[in-house]
């Protein structure tokens, strides 16, 4: 028989298959919502600010914070009827493998990589940064070829080398998070929740800390004019930033992938995925707020954005608790990051498009090892070899893809399926989901061509790999014959 490229799962073996799973059930609505705000708040917010500030969007970043904030939230209300109705772990793959069929959901699985696996690669660099910055504070310098990437990339060198050998910081916080992951979701969450508490905490000093520092002529012109280049200030800045602080809200949509080790998840996933954008949203506007009224925007350009606010205002003491927020901060998006791809490949392992092992449960730990340790593995040699400025791009791009797919989802099932039963259904359908996509592919325009063509390489990539494994061992299509 030919191969049926839009063969999909059933949708009631699959909801029956939620409650038979190995994975261990026990994360509350708390442990959701603090798994997403583990998940957003991290480099975007503490390193991507700096970039986007000095040179696309000026003290209009809070614009461009906005415009992500209504194509994640109309993304995250789509993610919520459809983690709310299909409660399995492999978040947006799995809902497409319902909706419009097994390619599509393989691409859209294989760009879920990009979201994941990258980002924790990028945000481990961010982590070494802050790392390395703190440890300077008290007399301790580290070798750069030790620290940083080997590798660069810039629009006029393109890919050119540092001098470095290898950034070991990133390397260990990396392999730390991949073991502590390995022994069990409780553990990690409980971990994830004190993280949490604390990178909270130090946003929140910061902006209370910093908001009678502001000195309001640093936000004239609120919207810098455009300097003739397209997406460096003015309007087409603004929306360029958009794309680019899109990254600080990576994070949300790793709670879907959870869904299996919910104790309720109708009730509990919808909780943790709007209660978290919603916190994370109002934190970041008043940081975008405070830290270009403190800094003027063109001094922003730097590694550790947040510690120059601090620094400006003369609170110096609060240099190294800032950097220790950051530090936590990262850490945890780390651990959401390396949380969330195992249990997307343990779903594509389970519909045989990915090698059993992938698929395999610790026997006591009740985790998904294998893919775990692979992940960290490859995780690692990302994390060492290439700068946060190289991957960032790529992972908004593949994330905004991503979400644009899940407000797709909805429309095809709302049509597709009416009388299915939706325990949180998505306001003003079909115009949010239709409003999400939009704003998601609106925010794609923007963004570096450079990425598109790294996006393009690995999807080509993952295309060979579906049709030379992946097709051969479906068990979709084995069913079909």
């Amino acid at each position: 028989m030919a191969l049926n490229l839009t063969a999909r799962k059933n949708l009631g073996e699959l909801l029956k298959s939620a409650h038979t799973s190995e994975l261990k059930r026990t994360l509350g609505a708390t442990n959701l919502v603090f798994l997403g705000i583990g998940g957003i708040i991290g480099a975007g917010i503490f390193v991507l600010t700096g970039e986007v500030a000095s040179q696309y969007a000026g003290p209009a970043i809070v614009i461009s914070f906005m415009i992500a904030a209504f194509a994640c939230a109309c993304a995250g209300l789509c993610y919520a009827e459809l983690a709310s109705m299909i409660p399995i772990s492999g978040s947006v793959y799995t809902y497409s493998y319902t909706t419009v069929g097994e390619f599509f959901a393989w691409v859209i699985g294989w760009d879920l990589i990009i979201e994941y696996l990258f980002a924790a690669s990028t945000v481990s660099v961010g982590w070494s940064g802050y790392v390395v910055s703190l440890l300077k504070n008290f007399g301790l310098a580290f070798p750069t070829a030790f620290t940083s990437a080997p590798i660069a990339y810039d629009d006029l060198l393109g890919f050119h080398a540092t001098g470095a050998i290898v950034n070991i910081p990133a390397i260990l916080i990396v392999a730390a998070v991949t073991t502590l992951l390995v022994f069990g979701i409780q553990e990690s969450a409980r971990f994830n929740n004190v993280i949490v508490a604390i990178k909270t905490t130090v946003v929140l000093v910061f902006i209370i800390a910093g908001v009678s520092y502001v000195n309001t002529a640093n936000w004239h012109p609120f919207i810098p004019d455009n300097t003739g280049e397209f997406g460096h200030f003015g309007w087409t800045g603004i929306f360029r930033g958009a794309a680019v602080i899109f990254f600080a809200y990576i994070g949300f949509d790793a709670v879907s992938t959870a869904a299996q080790e919910a104790k309720n998840p109708q009730r509990d996933l919808p909780i943790g995925i709007m209660g978290s954008l919603i916190v994370c949203t109002v934190l970041y506007i008043a940081i975008g707020l405070v830290l270009t009224g403190i800094v003027p925007y063109p001094q922003l350009a730097v590694p550790d954005p947040i510690a120059v606010g601090i620094d400006a205002t003369g609170l110096t003491w609060l240099s190294p608790i800032i950097k220790l927020g950051a530090i936590a901060g990262l850490t945890s998006v780390v651990l959401v990051m390396l949380l969330g791809q195992p249990r997307i490949f343990f779903a594509m392992a389970n519909d045989g498009l990915l090698p059993p092992a992938f698929s395999k449960v610790h026997p006591k730990f009740k985790t998904p090892y294998i893919s775990t340790i692979i992940t960290g593995a490859v995780a690692i040699v990302l994390a060492g070899l290439f700068p946060i400025g190289i991957l960032s791009k790529l992972v908004s791009l593949g994330t905004l893809l991503a979400f644009a797919m899940v407000c797709l989802a909805v429309l095809i099932l709302r049509k597709r399926e009416p009388s299915l039963e939706r325990p949180f259904k998505t306001p003003l359908a079909p115009y949010v989901p239709i409003a999400g996509i939009i704003a998601c592919f609106g925010c794609m325009a923007f963004v570096n061509p450079f990425a598109w063509e790294l996006l393009g390489v690995w999807m080509v990539l993952g295309i060979i790999v579906y049709f030379i494994y992946g097709a051969k061992h479906s068990k979709v299509q084995q069913a079909l014959k």
